[in-house]
């Protein structure tokens, strides 16, 4: 692959893959897509324009209202369902340019929906590279305002741009997928400030149980995390590649057998020799 396609959605996540992949390659080679549907917010497609105009990437809008609506006319979808049709269309549109052009997709996950399945598979998990599925979203925002900062120094891997590359509009804004009226990622998730250190205790330090909640972790919130990370493993095992940053990431150093009906105990069935006794 001599260039890369991603699919740009005014989110943090999004803008700062498309970020990175035009440090790394240059902008002309980084081509980005808006695809907007009912649900998204006009903030969403203006956000990401101001990202392509300040970073000269390629873009293109590909509205994808209608396609849904011509999925819905043959399948009665409600619910999860519709939401994830979204998204797999999107996916159809990266794929069908990458065959067209010869982009290389990208794939804007990261650590903390890959840790609690917080993704569609053949949707947003779609790709054949995943640049940041090893930070965790507290990281992702803390490596946006890094990159924000570098502006005017002299960072030898880093493009000299004279304006901010995010903006501060992507970095500010409330997390949500938008595929459904007013979704935010809190409907689903903890705030990431909560979850992701309970995501690092558990997933990189291996902490059981027990000791998640002596590390002063909720207790119930702990149960809900540890199913949705061991449940979420098919997921995983169907993600794209991408690079290893921390200490212990998933696909390499992390891997649960898919059909394992192994589940960490709660506190008052652990017997002794068990995972966090």
């Amino acid at each position: 692959f001599r260039s890369v396609l991603l699919g740009l959605s005014g989110g943090i996540d999004s803008a700062l893959v498309a970020t990175i992949a035009a440090d790394a390659i240059g902008p002309d080679l980084v081509h980005v897509v808006l695809l907007p549907s009912r649900y998204s917010t006009e903030g969403s497609v203006t956000d990401a324009e101001e990202l392509v105009k300040r970073q000269g990437l390629h873009s293109r809008i590909v509205p994808i209202r209608g396609m849904v609506d011509a999925f819905e006319a043959e399948l009665d979808l409600h619910g999860l369902a519709a939401e994830n049709l979204q998204a797999r269309i999107r996916a159809n549109v990266w794929m069908g340019l990458s065959n067209e052009h010869g982009h290389l997709v990208l794939t804007g996950g990261n650590k903390s929906e890959l840790a609690t399945g917080y993704s569609t598979l053949y949707g947003d998990s779609a790709g054949g590279f995943a640049p940041i599925k090893d930070l965790t979203k507290t990281m992702v925002w803390a490596l946006a305002r890094w990159r924000n900062e570098q502006v005017g120094r002299d960072v030898p891997f880093l493009r000299p741009l004279e304006a901010e590359p995010i903006p501060v509009e992507i970095i500010v804004k409330e997390p949500s997928a938008e595929l459904r009226p007013d979704q935010k990622d809190r409907d689903t998730l903890p705030p990431y400030d909560v979850l992701d250190p309970l995501l690092v205790d558990y997933v990189e330090r291996d902490m059981g149980r027990n000791a998640l909640v002596a590390a002063g972790h909720d207790p119930a919130l702990v149960e809900r995390v540890i199913r949705l990370v061991d449940l979420a493993e098919y997921k995983r095992r169907q993600y794209p590649p991408g690079p290893k940053i921390t200490p212990k990431n998933f696909g390499r150093d992390r891997r649960l057998p898919i059909t394992n009906r192994w589940r960490e105990p709660a506190k008052e069935t652990l017997t002794q020799g068990g995972k966090g006794a």
